[in-house]
């Protein structure tokens, strides 16, 4: 995994470490998200990656946009991230 994107999950993680105002499901979708794009991108290093990984991230970006723009940005930094690999 590039190591930019290794940096904005971490970034991520940190996020959600200061205990922003989500819900249980915010969070753990979130950590659910996190630990599919590590999973996914561990796994198909060798393959082309799955692009529903990029819809997952979207998803997440639309459903957080408005309530936590700081997460939203770090999200569309990911993107952004996986744009540049290819996915």
């Amino acid at each position: 995994m590039p190591e930019r994107l290794q940096q904005q999950l971490q970034d991520l993680r940190d996020q959600l470490a200061e205990d922003p105002p989500l819900d249980d499901d915010e969070r753990a979708s979130l950590i659910e998200l996190m630990q599919e794009i590590e999973l996914r991108l561990a796994r198909d290093a060798a393959s082309a990656p799955d692009a529903s990984l990029v819809d997952g991230v979207n998803l997440a970006v639309e459903r957080f946009e408005t309530r936590h723009p700081t997460l939203t940005v770090t999200l569309r930094n990911i993107l952004q991230s996986l744009a540049n690999m290819g996915i």
